[in-house]
């Protein structure tokens, strides 16, 4: 077996082991409540009782009994997840480790809290083009095959092609599904306003969530002097002095301005937002989010 196969291999399975324990430690039995399913499915006929919605009534039941009878619904709970991870160049990115790997951790480990839920996992890579799709569908294998796909996927440069990568995914999933589209969002100013409209059409056909990659040296830059600094996905290059403190700041006010441009547009695009620090423990992230989704269903839902 050729070392570079053998070594994925083995990247994959230890990859296995960390995310099924950070399964286990996030969700004990969090993750069902956090997710609604596709819809509600027929569960039995039983007599109504004061309270009961009129709407629900079994007419054609009520007529041959002669006493009122309700239908009950049950939500589906069979979920189909799709994950749209970034794999443009920007993801080599990281002061501790990279948005990339950081993308891989967390989407490894929400893949096997899928499995242990039995449900249908799917994975869309995108750069300058779609990279690949494949299909969702149950099991381990299943999960371990997208994963050896993420492992090795080599960041690509090019403009990324967010709309491309939407627009493919509203066109396989057809049915209600979760969404998480893996991303530092570093769209160009003139792609976003029709980034808004695929990613607002996106959540209201679907449960969107977006999971932004974000790095402490994105917003502070350290003085290390010369420095020579080159954007992945344009290859332009410059050379800056950061030990002027007026350089810094420049270089910090321009990032700021494309964070908030960023956080405005998931504002009107009303999506779900969660950011992922490369320096932080995504697993504190990601039991936060998921807690307060939980809370906010519970108030839509209080029964």
């Amino acid at each position: 077996m050729p070392q570079e196969i053998n070594d994925l291999l083995k990247r994959v399975r230890r990859l296995e082991i960390v995310s099924n324990r950070f399964a286990n430690d996030l969700f004990a039995g969090q993750y069902q409540s956090v997710f609604r399913g596709r819809g509600m499915e027929f569960s039995e006929v039983r007599e109504y009782q004061p309270g009961d919605d009129i709407r629900q009534i079994d007419w054609n039941v009520t007529a041959r009994t002669g006493h009122p009878f309700v239908k009950r619904f049950v939500e589906e709970r069979e979920l189909t997840l799709l994950f749209l991870v970034d794999a443009s160049a920007s993801g080599l990115f990281g002061s501790s480790r990279s948005k990339i790997e950081t993308a891989l951790e967390t989407v490894a480990t929400l893949m096997f809290s899928a499995l242990k839920n039995n449900d249908k996992v799917g994975l869309l890579t995108f750069a300058d083009e779609v990279i690949g799709y494949t299909q969702p569908r149950k099991g381990r294998t299943h999960v371990l095959n997208q994963l050896r796909q993420l492992v090795a996927l080599r960041p690509r440069g090019g403009r990324t092609e967010f709309i491309t990568a939407l627009d493919y995914a509203d066109r396989v999933t057809k049915r209600r599904s979760v969404i998480f589209l893996v991303s530092d969002l570093f769209a160009e100013e003139a792609q976003r306003p029709e980034l808004e409209k695929k990613l607002a059409r996106l959540r209201r056909r679907h449960d969107l969530i977006v999971l932004t990659l974000t790095d402490p040296r994105e917003v502070e830059f350290p003085n290390i002097g010369l420095l020579r600094l080159r954007d992945p996905e344009t290859g332009q290059t410059a050379t800056v002095d950061t030990a002027s403190r007026q350089v810094r700041e420049e270089l910090a006010r321009r990032m700021r301005v494309n964070k908030e441009a960023t956080e405005r547009l998931l504002r009107r695009a009303k999506t779900d937002t969660l950011a992922i620090g490369t320096d932080r423990d995504f697993l504190g992230d990601l039991r936060g989010f998921f807690k307060n989704r939980q809370r906010l269903r519970h108030r839509e839902n209080p029964s």
